[in-house]
């Protein structure tokens, strides 16, 4: 079976252990002629793709930062920092202590030493002409992952955020960068909406489009999982890459979305923050509709729902079948139960 999942950061890379459990795959295969773009398939034959969201991503003292692809590789490799969920294991901080020392912007947001190494290769392969696809399999090199990881798009798609300018004293309204939305003020600030900066030349002209290699994944997939990762600026994000949302309409695979929230609330990250922005309750029934069937509008041909919560498990949503079951990530083996449940869910 061919398995593609659109995926945000910590959340999308813990569903992507479930789907290398439930599918068997193993990591990159040590062979002549190997492809590091090709995952070594399950015991069935099986294959995982992850259509990773670039949203988050941004040029920070010189350096292209990629925070969901990495932590996906960081996750599936073995090296994610567990008790921080991102980032390096091991990390130290000395090139953050000396970029303080000499009064460096945005002094906001962390490099880890480790981390830095990542994004050095990479910036170094972009500005050589690679694209950001060919980064990413060069650099899944080094950490076997065994699911293959492609970026939503080539091109430049960062998620803005329209607020009250903090240091304005008439409420004017600017547009600040996601990871400085998110980290610097922890989403705590009036908040307008979200929009996508970029395009396919990266100055900003046009709309970024979805490479070949995500079209495809998401066109030759047997299945496609939505995982529970933020419905607007993780999976949202990737649905505005040019191409996604056409290609989840037309695709023969059965689409099938995880609802990020259990009890009435996200299991972790600021979701609740994100809908509640765009006026959208954070609720399953909510967040099933605002992604839609497909045999209407939508793209979605099954929700999983959590059963931990009596509203959840009361979602009702028009032409489009609804499975409550556990959808907390507590193992990848509880995950691998939660895939099987979307797979009979459509008939799979």
């Amino acid at each position: 079976m061919k398995v593609t999942v659109l995926v945000g950061g910590v959340g999308g890379a813990r569903f992507l252990e479930g789907a290398r459990e439930r599918f068997g795959v193993t990591p990159f295969p040590e062979r002549d002629g190997a492809s590091p773009t090709d995952g070594a398939p399950g015991n069935g034959g099986d294959t995982v793709t992850a259509v990773v969201n670039v949203g988050d991503d941004a040029w920070m003292h010189g350096v292209r930062i990629c925070p969901d692809l990495d932590t996906c590789m960081y996750t599936l490799g073995g090296g994610i920092d567990t008790e921080r969920g991102w980032g390096h294991r091991g990390e130290t901080w000395n090139a953050k202590e000396e970029l303080a020392k000499y009064g460096a912007d945005p002094d906001w947001f962390g490099l880890g030493d480790r981390d830095l190494a990542t994004h050095l290769i990479r910036t170094q392969m972009l500005s050589s002409g690679y694209s950001l696809t060919d980064v990413t399999a060069a650099l899944c090199n080094r950490w076997q992952p065994g699911v293959r990881l492609l970026p939503a798009t080539d091109g430049r798609h960062e998620t803005h955020v329209v607020v009250t300018d903090p240091d304005s004293t008439d409420g004017a309204k600017k547009a600040i960068h996601f990871q400085e939305w998110w980290v610097r003020y922890r989403a705590d600030i009036e908040t307008f909406g979200f929009a996508q900066v970029g395009g396919a030349d990266g100055a900003g002209s046009g709309k970024a489009q979805a490479s070949r290699a995500a079209i495809a994944a998401i066109e030759d997939a047997d299945v496609v999982f939505l995982a529970p990762s933020n419905p607007i600026v993780s999976i949202g994000a990737i649905l505005s890459v040019g191409g996604i949302r056409a290609a989840l309409r037309t695709t023969r695979a059965k689409i099938v979305g995880v609802s990020p929230v259990i009890g009435g609330a996200p299991l972790r990250g600021m979701a609740d923050r994100c809908l509640e922005v765009l006026g959208i309750e954070t609720s399953a029934q909510a967040i099933g509709e605002h992604f839609g069937a497909r045999s209407g509008n939508g793209i979605l041909d099954g929700w999983l729902v959590s059963n931990d919560n009596g509203a959840d498990a009361a979602v009702d949503i028009p032409g489009l079948p609804v499975a409550a079951v556990p959808l907390l990530m507590s193992s990848p083996q509880a995950t691998a139960a939660m895939i099987d449940a979307g797979l009979e869910l459509v008939g799979l």
